[in-house]
């Protein structure tokens, strides 16, 4: 009975032991684990990165589905999965993001260092690297052809080496970026760079510094509104000094939500931006007031007794895809009940900005003024007049779907053979008329020269006429 009792003793003693060493390792493993949340991180983009096309090399390595990134143990010890710090899945535009020790190299190199002995994601510092244009076109060989490469390399940690010595700390995240490729083109300077650059500079509320490549004066000039809210900062050209400018977090390239032009989509965006919520924001910069259109009512009749005339504002222009009879349009549009303004796009943007803004419709042939939709009341209505030649898909994905994410109405009209002034210079039975698509496949001179500049349009007045009505509907509807 005694030695029973003693042995008894003895076994409970060694699960006594056994908790407590259990205890001990549940408390060290949930202490790694917290631990990790709050140790210096570089990480950015979750995304499917394996099915990149193209590649060179591998950019990660680990776990990149869309699921949570997997852990492994290794002698005991949690070790996460390492996690990219580049994304390259978005056939527009690459970006990487990264947090910790970075510093950006002048001109001598252009290359952003990472300086990291071991971070928590696995990446050991051993030379990894990722190049890019930060630019938000790659899809178009052509538009990126001019702008310059940066490198984004993870080094073993600083060692007191002059070539990585910083020569400017700041403490706030810097954007790096390029203003070149097809910039100076409207639609381009706001599908290729003011909205990307929206998406990811705006949650800083002006707290983020902006380092530009290829840099074009003109285009900071025209834009300095909208760069200044963005950023409180002035503008570094980083790729003209040798300084070496230290941040605790860098932001390279511009991070899109969709791949598409001109277009964003919410569920995929950080921060849930929208076109709508550009649109806003341009209109503020540029202290819009207007922010409905005109109040219309019905008249006896059946006749339009607008409490103020609709205004419709068409944009001429001056060399190609111009309106041959413009007078008579505009006649067309007053009888109708109109107020139209008739102008050719200003590259004055606050000023042109306001008188858009005074509109209640945008109207125009298919070009870049169309992105003036921007500063349209919300709800207001936007006219894109097709051209021959099979350009209804451009047509559509460059302004009908931005139109619609901005809460803008939007009316198409094709023009048929009898309206171009291609009937003029190419007889019936050319493939202008008979097979456009073949010309399109010829390649982007042949397209561009005939049919977005040899090409003007002669609107069929008795066919257009119902579009007009129709835009005066919708502004009934609304109000």
């Amino acid at each position: 009975m005694a030695k029973d009792f003693k042995n008894f003793n003895r076994a409970k003693t060694q699960n006594y032991g056994v908790g407590l060493v259990a205890v001990f390792i549940l408390l060290s493993l949930t202490y790694i684990t917290m631990s990790r949340t709050n140790t210096m991180r570089i990480s950015v983009a979750t995304s499917q990165l394996s099915s990149v096309p193209n590649m060179n090399r591998s950019i990660t390595s680990g776990d990149h589905s869309n699921g949570p990134q997997k852990d492994s143990l290794e002698g005991g010890i949690l070790k996460p999965e390492k996690k990219p710090i580049c994304d390259f899945s978005n056939r527009k535009s690459d970006f990487c993001e990264a947090e910790g020790d970075v510093r950006i190299i002048g001109k001598d190199t252009r290359m952003v260092y990472v300086s990291s002995s071991h971070d928590q994601f696995g990446h050991d510092g051993g030379g990894d690297s990722w190049t890019l244009k930060p630019y938000a076109r790659k899809v178009a060989a052509a538009s990126g052809a001019g702008v310059r490469e940066v490198t984004l390399k993870l080094v073993n940690g600083y060692h007191g080496e002059d070539s990585l010595r910083c020569t400017v700390n700041y403490t706030v995240p810097a954007v790096v970026f390029a203003i070149g490729g097809w910039t100076g083109n409207f639609f381009h300077d706001f599908a290729d760079v003011l909205a990307p650059l929206f998406q990811n500079a705006y949650p800083f509320n002006g707290e983020v510094q902006f380092l530009v490549a290829n840099m074009i004066p003109s285009f900071i000039n025209k834009y300095q509104p909208i760069l200044k809210k963005l950023s409180r900062y002035e503008i570094i050209e980083y790729d003209k000094d040798d300084a070496i400018r230290c941040f605790k977090r860098v932001i390279l390239g511009l991070r899109l939500s969709t791949a598409e032009d001109f277009q964003m989509n919410p569920s995929n965006s950080p921060h849930g931006y929208s076109m709508l919520d550009l649109a806003s924001f341009v209109k503020s910069v540029y202290s819009l007031e207007r922010l409905r259109p005109s109040r219309i009512t019905a008249g006896a009749g059946g006749g339009v007794e607008p409490v103020k005339k609709p205004r419709l504002m068409l944009i001429t222009r001056a060399r190609t895809r111009r309106f041959m009879n413009a007078k008579e349009i505009v006649q067309m549009a007053e009888e109708l009940g109109f107020e139209v303004v008739v102008s050719e796009a200003n590259p004055d943007v606050a000023k042109f900005a306001r008188i858009v803004n005074s509109c209640d419709v945008l109207m125009g042939v298919h070009g870049s003024a169309l992105t003036n939709m921007v500063f349209l009341p919300t709800n207001g209505v936007v006219i894109q007049v097709v051209p021959w030649g099979n350009l209804d898909w451009i047509a559509e994905h460059y302004f009908k779907e931005p139109a619609r994410q901005m809460k803008v109405n939007y009316i198409e009209y094709s023009i048929n053979e009898e309206e171009t002034t291609l009937s003029e210079m190419y007889p019936r039975d050319h493939a202008v008329f008979k097979d456009p698509k073949s010309l399109h496949r010829q390649g982007w001179n042949t397209y561009a020269r005939i049919f977005l500049r040899e090409q003007n349009v002669r609107l069929d007045l008795r066919r257009f006429r119902p579009f007009l009505e129709r835009a005066l509907q919708i502004l009934r509807e609304i109000n």
